[in-house]
């Protein structure tokens, strides 16, 4: 009996939502306002898309010209354990590596198209710094430095690169600074070029510890 009544009150409910649906489809105008409604969503979804891929795009910077991406300077602290001063612009940061190498990744975004006709510079974001021990035994113990900030939203760059998407605007490059010897005093220069992400040792200790490893 109890069930009996339950399943009466829910049918009862189940009419009511009939009428109401009935009340809503035999409305003439329900159908524009519906209309209206979704496409209204489809504008707040494209302005928030529109808006993460901007926010994005914020955390790159024009590629220097004149100067290079970014100078590192590295001070021992122990035996295979380092102080990487990284200046970058006006931006300076510490970071400690441990290693006998180091690696410098970064990303590049470069314009095609009407974009790259006007005089768009290519922009570019220092994404990780890694070290690594020449010891077998020890390289599990090389360990990486995110550089670029957690960015909410669409990461662009690894949307067009592994999608292979171009939007007709965009290429999407990477750009490497194999590894090369992490050395007390050396200080090296990371610039961007038709070949890539090059370092240029910048003082003597950097040179000699270039040469030592060659």
């Amino acid at each position: 009996m109890q069930y009996d009544g339950l399943a009466w009150v829910i049918a009862f409910v189940a009419l009511l939502a009939l009428l109401v649906a009935a009340r809503i489809l035999f409305d003439r105008h329900w159908f524009l306002g519906w209309l209206r409604g979704m496409a209204g969503l489809a504008f707040i979804a494209l302005a928030t898309l529109v808006a993460l891929v901007a926010w994005d795009l914020h955390s790159y910077d024009p590629l220097p010209q004149e100067r290079p991406l970014a100078t590192l300077s590295f001070k021992q602290l122990s035996p295979q354990h380092f102080e990487v001063t990284l200046l970058e612009g006006d931006q300076e940061r510490r970071v400690e590596l441990a290693g006998d190498l180091w690696q410098l990744d970064a990303r590049v975004l470069e314009w095609k198209g009407l974009a790259r006709l006007i005089g768009l510079a290519p922009g570019y974001r220092l994404q990780d710094l890694s070290g690594r021990f020449l010891a077998v035994e020890q390289q599990s113990m090389g360990r990486k430095v995110p550089l670029a900030g957690k960015v909410a939203g669409i990461d662009l760059w690894r949307w067009l690169r592994e999608g292979r998407h171009d939007l007709l605007t965009f290429v999407p490059r990477a750009g490497r600074v194999n590894y090369l010897p992490m050395a007390d005093q050396a200080v090296f220069a990371v610039r961007y070029g038709p070949g890539g992400l090059t370092a240029e040792p910048m003082n003597p200790a950097a040179n000699q510890a270039l040469k030592d490893w060659q």
